[in-house]
Formats: C-alpha cells, structure tokens, sequence
C-alpha cells in the first residue's frame, strides 16, 4: 500500500505540473485559429516546438506511467477516484507558478474533493478489513517426529 501511495503522490506532481506547462505554453503561442491548411500547419509548428508544452505533454505521459502502474495494482473504483487529487495539486500549483487568483467558492471546492478522496481512502480500508477477517487462516505446518 506504502508504494502505490509513493506512486499515486508522484503521479498527482506529475499531472499538475504537466497541466500547468501546458497551459503556460498555450498562452505563450497565442495563436490565431483558421480553418485554413497553412494557419493550422503554423500552429502545428509553434506548439510543436514550444519547451514548455513539450515538457508538460512529457510529464503528463509520466502521470499516465503512473495511472496504469496503479490500475494494474488497485480496483478502478479506488484508483480513479484518487487521481482527483491532481485537481487540488493543480490548483495549489496554478496559483504558486502561474499566480492565478483562486476565489474562497473555488477553495471549497478543492475542499470538497478532498474530502471524497477521504471517504474512498477510508472505503479502501474498510474492504481490507473485511477481506483480512473473512479470509481462511493459513494452514498450520505440522512437525514431523525425528
């Protein structure tokens, strides 16, 4: 349990940096969309060579190393619900890096999914629980006489 916490916590740094290059590189082109072949190609160009797009498209493929390292290990039920804490990782990140204003109504809300994080953390432990009394106690090795 010890070492899908280590990766899910690597996992949510992950993210949230990722998300944030990303939307410091979009920023940064600033480019105009039309529907025209050379408009797109040029976009294309620009947000292909972008440094901090390209890190944030890395980083996010780690987070995505992460997530399915976790969903290999845990139920879906328990792992998905989890990645929602990237949202409050990305907010404290957003704020500290890109100086975003976050509004008290918007921390209540990151206050929120914190909480269901807890109620799934604790779900988790419970199923444990359960399973660990409803399992068969192990077979007692018997000595043999010498």
């Amino acid at each position: 349990m010890i070492r899908m916490v280590l990766v899910l916590a690597v996992g949510l740094v992950l993210e949230a940096a990722g998300v944030v290059l990303i939307s410091k590189g979009q920023k940064e082109i600033q480019g105009v969309f039309r529907p025209e072949l050379r408009a797109v190609w040029n976009l294309a160009l620009e947000a292909a060579t972008n440094r901090h797009l390209l890190m944030g498209v890395a980083l996010e493929a780690g987070f995505f190393g992460c997530l399915l390292f976790l969903l290999s290990r845990a139920d879906v039920s328990f792992v998905w619900p989890l990645t929602s804490l990237s949202l409050v990782v990305t907010t404290i990140t957003a704020k500290w890096i890109l100086d975003e204003k976050v509004s008290a109504l918007r921390w209540g809300g990151v206050l929120l999914i914190v909480l269901g994080a807890g109620v799934v953390l604790f779900t988790e432990g419970q199923k444990r629980a359960r399973e660990a009394r409803s399992a068969p106690p192990p077979p007692q090795q018997s000595k043999a006489p010498r």
